[in-house]
Formats: structure tokens, sequence, C-alpha cells
């Protein structure tokens, strides 16, 4: 029998692909189950998108194998983005280099920086790619708190001088999935002046920035401190369009090509199609931030009174798509197994993203104020 491989036998299969095989047997057997639970998207992008795209298919060399590097057009609309939302200006031939969504650019940046026995930083709560990219390649997580009052860079200076020495990158994700907490530029500045302090690389992965956020923020804005950050951006959030898979990773040169050198021998480029589609995206203006946060912030005040029901806590001015509420009895997987039993309505348990999230529920606004009212009306009737 052939055995896997070392490097996997302690990763587990993504909690939501078994999460949605459970939920798709529970439709087979007759149920009707409300999803709250994944942050997919369920808007449509901008028009102009589908247009691109659409129009793309009748190109003579669309169908062809593309740049390793992504279209130069969609590097400069990005280093465009970037310069008008962020007051940010980059090399596009040099610092961005395009992605298959930025899911992928997690992967790539631990593949390409960390050797075997590195420890790499990452938050608790979290997104569960930090730790699984990490232990895939070869390197150990060391978890800092998100929610505690101790400020992160406080926690940072209470590590040993071994646990500093061998530390070889960060991630940060504001504003954060899944609590909704924001950063400021003076954390930014901050974390990464520690972290160039200590040679270490610190990657910004920042999907949720324009999802109501009112002060959408760059870990780039720092230019003598470039040489050890790196960005991850998506349009899967921003401009719904998760399904495209499109993202970018954006910073110093040399950490670029490091990059690069690894995604070559992964993938052929992304087809033409996706990027012209995004660059159409990314030429919307503030009007169209403004149109998908009134649709969010209304779904939001449904979301609220689900858990205002279920006598959860919360903040109700986090950013971001999803909403933290903690349980009442500090046991949250019993409670998202209660109202998919009883209610037939999933919310995400929070200890997948760390143990800080045992007590918490996470609930995905990616659906319509229907869906939401009659996943309200069910709770109410069921619990």
């Amino acid at each position: 029998m052939i055995t896997e491989a070392d490097r996997i036998k302690h990763i587990r299969e993504y909690y939501f692909s078994k999460k949605l095989k459970a939920i798709n047997q529970l439709e087979k057997e007759g149920n009707s189950i409300i999803n709250l639970g994944i942050g997919n998207p369920d808007l449509k992008p901008p028009e102009t998108v589908n247009i691109a795209l659409n129009q793309s298919f009748s190109y003579d060399k669309n169908h062809c194998y593309q740049s390793y590097s992504g279209m130069p057009e969609l590097r400069q609309a990005i280093h465009s983005f970037y310069q008008k939302h962020y007051k940010i200006s980059l090399n596009p031939s040099k610092e961005i280099l395009p992605l298959m969504g930025s899911k992928e650019g997690i992967m790539h940046i631990s593949m390409s920086f960390l050797n075997p026995g590195d420890l790499v930083l990452s938050p608790n709560p979290g997104y569960p790619a930090y730790a699984a990219c990490a232990k895939i390649a070869g390197g150990q997580t060391i978890h800092y708190n998100v929610t505690s009052t101790i400020s992160i860079l406080e926690q940072l200076h209470q590590l040993s001088q071994q646990q500093l020495d061998s530390i070889k990158l960060m991630w940060i994700n504001f504003p954060h999935m899944p609590t909704g907490e924001t950063s400021s530029l003076e954390e930014y500045n901050q974390l990464a002046a520690f972290c160039k302090e200590y040679n270490i690389l610190l990657c910004n992965d920042n999907p949720y920035d324009f999802i109501l956020n009112d002060t959408p923020l760059s870990i780039l804005n720092n230019t003598t401190q470039q040489s050890h950050v790196l960005e991850l951006f998506s349009l899967s959030k921003s401009f719904n369009m998760a399904g495209y898979r499109v993202g970018a990773v954006l910073g110093n040169e040399k950490l670029i090509q490091s990059i690069l050198k690894f995604k070559s021998n992964m993938d052929s480029g992304m087809f033409r199609g996706i990027q012209l589609a995004a660059i159409e995206a990314l030429k919307q203006d503030q009007n169209w931030f403004e149109r998908i946060n009134q649709i969010y912030s209304k779904r939001k005040e449904i979301g609220l009174k689900i858990f205002t029901h279920l006598k959860c806590s919360f903040n109700p001015h986090t950013a971001g798509f999803f909403i933290w509420a903690k349980v009442p009895n500090e046991n949250a997987d019993f409670w998202s197994e209660l109202i998919l039993e009883k209610a037939k309505v999933f919310i995400t348990p929070g200890h997948i993203f760390g143990s800080n999230g045992d007590s918490y529920l996470r609930l995905s606004l990616c659906s319509s104020e229907e869906i939401l009212y009659e996943a309200l009306a069910r709770i109410k009737e069921a619990i």
C-alpha cells in the first residue's frame, strides 16, 4: 500500500470541505438547510467583469499559456488600484505578482521562505491555512492571541530570545477573520519595525479591507520597512469574484522574485479571460463599494438579531462580512450542532479557527435578507 508523505500526515481535510459533504447528505435526506457558515459571496461581480470575460473568448490567443507573472495590464491595474485607494506606488513589473487567488499565496510564501524547524507566528483565532501551510513547509506555528487585552506587539516582546531567533514568518490579517477587528497604521508600522529588527518576514493577508470598513489600510505604507513586508490582495470578497480565483502578492522585488521561483514551478499562468475580467473589476469607483456595503449593512442587522435571540455577546462595529459572537455557555460546538439539528441552520463553530474560538460562533453575511430572515424565524421557533 502506498503511504502518504510525512508532510501531510498531520494535516486534516479542510473543515468546510468535510462540513459541506455532511450538509449535502442532510439535504439528500430531505432537509432544507440554510448555510450561514461559509464566506462565499452570493452577490454578482460588476457587469463589466462578465462582459470582459465573454468578449475574451473571441481573442485568438485567449486559450494559450499566459505569463507566469500575469499580464502587464493586470499588474498595472493593481498598481493603479493601490495608488488610488492606499496612496501607495508600486513597480508593476517588479513588485506585483498576480496569483490564482490569495489562498495559494499563503502556500507560495510558506514554501518560498520556510525551512524545516522555522517558527511561524500566526493569529489565534485565525485562518487555518496559515498553520497548515507552515506545517507542510516544515515549519512550526506559534500563536498570538488576537482577542487578548494585551496588544500583539506586547505579546511579541514576551517571546524568548531563542524563539525570536527562530521566527522566520509572521501572519497578520486585518480586518481580521473571523473576529472582524481592525488595526491602525500605527500598529502596522510598529509590527513592521519589530519584524525588521528581528529579521522576520511580516505578511498581511488583506481580503476584507473594503467590506464594512471605513478605513482601508495597507502594510506597504512605510517604504523604510518594505524589505520585510508582503501583502496578499484578493478580488474574491470586494468584487464578488471568489470563484474566479484571482489575487496578488505585493512587496519588495527580491521577495517577489523568490515567490515567482516557486510559483513558476506550480502553474503555467492564469487564464487570460480571468485577467481581463479582473482588470475591469479594478476600475470600479467608490460607488461600487458603497452599494455592496449597503447590502451587507442591512444583512448584518438581521445577523445581529439572530445572535441577540441566542443571547450571544458581540461587537456590532466590526468589519468584513462575518459576525463573531460569544455563546452563553462557552461551548460553541454544542450550539452550532443544536442550531443545525433543531432549526436546520448552519453557523460555524469558532473552534476551527483556533482554541481562542472555542466559545464563539461565526455567521456569514453571504446570504440574502430573505434567507437571513428565514433563518431568524427558524431559530426563534426552534430555540
